[in-house]
C-alpha cells in the first residue's frame, strides 16, 4: 500500500521536509535570539538613562572604546566649544524620522581636570539640509566661552553599522562621528566615543536635540520565532496528511478497477454471450428470407391445371 514512498517524487518531498525542519527551527532561535538581545539592550539603556551622571573623563579616553555597559550613560564635560573645527555629519534623520538633514558636531576643549586639553566631539543636534549639498550649511552658534555640558556617552561610528564612509565630500563635512578621524584633524587628543547633547538647551530649538533611545518596544522577533517553529511542526503534519490523501486517492482508484471489471463478466456486459441486437436482426432477416424463398420455390414446382382435361 505505502510502496509510492519509495517512488522519486516521494523520496524527494521526503527529503525536503527533512531538510526544511531544522532549518525553520534554527531560524526560530534566531529570532529568540534577537529579542533576548533587543529586551538585554533596553534594559541597558533604561539603566544608563536614570543613572546618575559622572564625568566623560570617568568612562573614555582617547584611544579608548566606549564599554558597552556604559553606553547612553549621562555624562558632563566642561569646556569651551572650538568652532573652526566643526563639522557636520551628512545624511542624518530628524526627530520625525523622515527629514533629511545633517547633524552638528562640534568639539569641546576640555577646561581642567587631569584631561585638560583633550576634546570631546558633541553631538549638539540636528539642521536641515537646505538646498545646496556641495556647501558647509548655516549652522546655530554653539555657546561661547566656559560651558558644562550634559548628555548621553556612545560609541564611534564605524562602517560596520553600515554607514559607508564615502570619500571626497565637501569640505568640514562627514559620513562618520568617529573620534580617531577627528583627532588628525585637530591635532589634539580626542576622548573615545562622543557626547550626545542634551543640555542646556540649544536657542530657539536650534540645532534640534536628538531624541532619548526608545527602549519599550521589542520588536516582532518573538512572533517570528513562534511562526518559524510553527512552520516546522506543519511540515510533518502536511507530510502525514498528503500520504493519507495519496492512500485514498490509490484505494478509491482500485476500487473503480475493480467495479469496472466485475461489470465486464455479468450478462449484458460488454463480454457476455447474449446475442447482440445487431445480431438478432440478423438472425431474424436470415429466417424470413429462408421462408420466402420455400414459399416461391413451393410455387414455382406446382403443376398448372390443364383447363382442356377437365371439360366443364
Amino acid at each position: 500500500m505505502y510502496r509510492f514512498l519509495l517512488s522519486r517524487q516521494w523520496v524527494i518531498l521526503t527529503l525536503l521536509g527533512l531538510v526544511m525542519i531544522p532549518v525553520m527551527i534554527r531560524l526560530g532561535f534566531w529570532q529568540l535570539h534577537r529579542h533576548e538581545s533587543r529586551v538585554a539592550q533596553n534594559q541597558l539603556i533604561e539603566r544608563s538613562l536614570s543613572a546618575e551622571a559622572v564625568p566623560m573623563t570617568d568612562l573614555s579616553a582617547p584611544g579608548r572604546s566606549v564599554p558597552q555597559d556604559d553606553t547612553w550613560r549621562t555624562v558632563t564635560a566642561t569646556g569651551r566649544f572650538d568652532t573652526r573645527h566643526e563639522v557636520v555629519v551628512r545624511q542624518r534623520t530628524a526627530a520625525d524620522g523622515q527629514s533629511i538633514g545633517y547633524y552638528v558636531l562640534t568639539p569641546l576643549v576640555l577646561t581642567g581636570g587631569p584631561r585638560s586639553g583633550d576634546a570631546v566631539l558633541v553631538n549638539r543636534g540636528w539642521i536641515a539640509a537646505g538646498d545646496d549639498l556641495t556647501r558647509f550649511p548655516h549652522v546655530p552658534a554653539a555657546p561661547s566661552g566656559r560651558v558644562t555640558v550634559t548628555g548621553r556617552i556612545r560609541p564611534d561610528e564605524t562602517t560596520a553599522s553600515g554607514i559607508k564612509d564615502t570619500r571626497g565630500l565637501p569640505a568640514r563635512q562627514v559620513m562618520l562621528i568617529n573620534s580617531h578621524q577627528q583627532a588628525r584633524s585637530l591635532g589634539r587628543p580626542v576622548l573615545g566615543g562622543y557626547l550626545e547633547q542634551t543640555s542646556p538647551k540649544a536657542a530657539h530649538g536650534k540645532p534640534e536635540q536628538v531624541p532619548a533611545p526608545d527602549h519599550d518596544s521589542i520588536g516582532p522577533h518573538m512572533a517570528y520565532a513562534v511562526q518559524w517553529w510553527l512552520f516546522a511542526a506543519a511540515v510533518p503534519v502536511g507530510w502525514v496528511v498528503l500520504v493519507r490523501r495519496e492512500v485514498r486517492d490509490r484505494a478509491e482508484a482500485a476500487a473503480r478497477a475493480a467495479k469496472k471489471a466485475r461489470g465486464a463478466g455479468t450478462p449484458g456486459g460488454d463480454g457476455g454471450d447474449t446475442p447482440s441486437t445487431a445480431d438478432t436482426a440478423a438472425g431474424a432477416g436470415a429466417e424470413t428470407a429462408g421462408t420466402n424463398d420455400a414459399g416461391t420455390a413451393g410455387a414455382q414446382g406446382a403443376e398448372p391445371v390443364d383447363s382442356a382435361a377437365h371439360p366443364a
